[in-house]
């Protein structure tokens, strides 16, 4: 006997969403913003969030690599992280699933940052769903005694403290990928495990000329675009970081193949050989790629694959910039 009501569709509309969801996004097969809570559009005030794109409005932290909604709904297991363009202080926590017709439906809170979101834009009870538990738990922290609301307020400013430095200190801030400390940890990681991978290490040709023609702000933007691109190209399991001004290393592992390497480095660099607009002058830049492989190595260490990716980046600037060039031979 078929039980029926395991199939049975429920419609809800915009209003029912807006109720039980304030904080969703409906994107349409496009990923265009069809609908949205009106706790998250008090949060985007100013920005035309119905119509916009899902990659246009949020920049996603969690998990790495993904760029569009498709992408973290793949990778994440629904479950994301993300931050608005318009206001990156806010960080927002998120659960996704498919529905009918190619749509996608996202519900976000504040996770961590409830407490100064709360603060920040002078949320109230109405701002939540009726079932949301947040302001409760905001009111009977302020009903307790002093000393106790004093303990418990430091408890969670500490714990948010100790997990956005953890994250801050791994993260450089202006391209949202790893930083040095970070990616010389994977490579470490990597090495000691004796496990196969690629390594990029890319230079950004002519990022000097753009600097000194157009402006600090505009190379700004430069490095801000490039790390977009390098988490396009990127997976999941991949470490993307700067490591230096204009410097990036990509950490690659279980990739060897030389054609595979090279063209995921040939990929990049004509990515960042499309111009990229700032304040209505096109920045030109390209970048020179150094390949290296793990399995070059008779035992590889951390600094030993640098070296070498380092070499293979100087044999590339003069083999006439843009070019990607993979050393071979290193083993001793």
């Amino acid at each position: 006997m078929t039980d029926k009501t395991s199939a049975r569709q429920i419609a809800i509309g915009p209003d029912g969403l807006a109720r039980f969801m304030p904080m969703h996004v409906l994107l349409d097969s496009n990923e265009q913003v069809v609908s949205a809570g009106p706790t998250l559009l008090r949060i985007l005030e100013g920005v035309a969030v119905i119509g916009a794109r899902f990659q246009d409005l949020f920049d996603v932290r969690a998990p790495g690599g993904a760029v569009t909604a498709a992408e973290v709904l793949e990778r994440a297991g629904h479950r994301f992280r993300l931050v608005p363009r318009s206001r990156a202080r806010v960080g927002l926590r998120g659960l996704g699933m498919r529905l009918p017709g190619d749509m996608v439906l996202l519900n976000l809170s504040f996770g961590i940052d409830l407490i100064s979101a709360v603060r920040e834009f002078a949320l109230t009870d109405s701002d939540f769903a009726a079932t949301d538990l947040a302001m409760e738990l905001l009111y009977l922290a302020e009903a307790n005694a002093a000393v106790t609301r004093e303990l418990r307020g430091l408890n969670l400013r500490l714990e948010g403290a100790r997990i956005a430095a953890e994250e801050e200190a791994m993260t450089d801030p202006l391209t949202g990928l790893r930083n040095r400390r970070a990616a010389d940890l994977f490579l470490e990681r990597m090495c000691l495990a004796s496990a196969p991978f690629g390594l990029l290490h890319l230079d950004l040709d002519f990022f000097k000329a753009v600097n000194d023609t157009l402006g600090h702000a505009a190379g700004d933007h430069v490095l801000e675009s490039v790390g977009r691109v390098l988490r396009d190209q990127v997976r999941a399991e991949d470490c993307a970081a700067r490591i230096g001004g204009d410097e990036f290393v990509v950490v690659l592992p279980g990739r060897t193949d030389p054609q595979t390497l090279q063209s995921i480095a040939n990929r990049i660099i004509g990515r960042l050989s499309e111009p990229m607009e700032f304040g209505g002058k096109p920045c030109l830049i390209s970048a020179s790629v150094g390949i290296v492989r793990s399995n070059d190595f008779a035992k590889p260490e951390a600094a030993q694959v640098l070296a070498a990716a380092d070499r293979a980046l100087y044999a590339a600037k003069h083999a006439g910039r843009a070019q990607a060039v993979l050393l071979c031979d290193e083993a001793e």
